[in-house]
């Protein structure tokens, strides 16, 4: 069994935000939940702390927000559509036993029964991603 590991860079910073609300669409969520998605993910701020003294509030634009028990669903949904993209290849993975996923937050480990089916799978993955609006962090792969 050959492994290969992919690490995701921090999700969607706003230029492709979009992307990811598309994909909520296209997987049948309702327009009133993608609007409340994108409040929560838009319209954030944060404080710091430093001793007694709280700064004034910043706003957080880029990606999603590390801890929100959103984000890991927001990333399955665009790891999900990925993954249909790969399939709608004709030259694409078959999920058949021959190559399977492990997912672990941003993390993700393709397992294949040998060095080239693995390294065909992982090259669709990457390029199926980057249409899902997931960027693979090169230093975590």
């Amino acid at each position: 069994m050959h492994h290969l590991f992919i690490g995701f860079k921090k999700g969607y910073n706003s230029d492709r935000k979009e992307v990811l609300y598309n994909i909520l669409i296209e997987f049948g969520i309702p327009m009133k939940l993608v609007r409340l998605i994108k409040m929560c993910v838009n319209e954030t701020y944060s404080r710091i702390r430093v001793g007694k003294h709280l700064s004034d509030k910043l706003p957080f634009k880029n990606g999603l927000k590390q801890g929100d028990t959103l984000s890991p669903s927001l990333f399955n949904f665009a790891f999900k559509c990925t993954i249909r993209r790969v399939q709608a290849n004709p030259d694409g993975l078959k999920l058949d036993g021959a190559h399977q996923f492990q997912i672990y937050a941003d993390d993700v480990n393709i397992l294949g029964r040998g060095t080239h089916p693995t390294n065909k799978t992982t090259e669709a993955v990457v390029v199926a991603s980057e249409k899902s609006g997931l960027e693979v962090n090169a230093d975590k792969t």
